[in-house]
């Protein structure tokens, strides 16, 4: 498998440089979970970093890799946006009454 030395930023990794494995198009997961097991034998916790876009390039504008940046929530991702998904409700919206009324 080939990995790629990627930068943490944010939270308890702040500043430490990991191998991580790339998928199958050569980029690294767009989430990482690291499990920290909890001292007194409890669940343990989830910290979650999101992959970002490093930087760019001055001339061209190019791509010139990721890093990965502290998600305090975690809350987890969307998943492939398919064509056919409906987009997410807000839950909390009321209708509107007729102007005709």
């Amino acid at each position: 498998m080939k990995s790629q030395d990627t930068p943490f930023f944010g939270g308890p990794l702040d500043g430490r440089v990991l191998p991580v494995l790339l998928g199958i198009t050569g980029h690294p997961p767009k989430t990482y979970r690291i499990p920290v097991p909890d001292a007194d034998g409890g669940p343990p916790t989830v910290l979650v970093y999101r992959r970002v876009q490093s930087s760019r390039s001055k001339r061209l504008g190019l791509h010139q890799g990721w890093k990965y940046e502290y998600d305090p929530e975690g809350k987890p991702g969307r998943g492939p946006a398919w064509p056919w998904s409906k987009p997410e409700s807000k839950g909390d919206a009321t209708p509107e009454p007729h102007a005709d009324e």
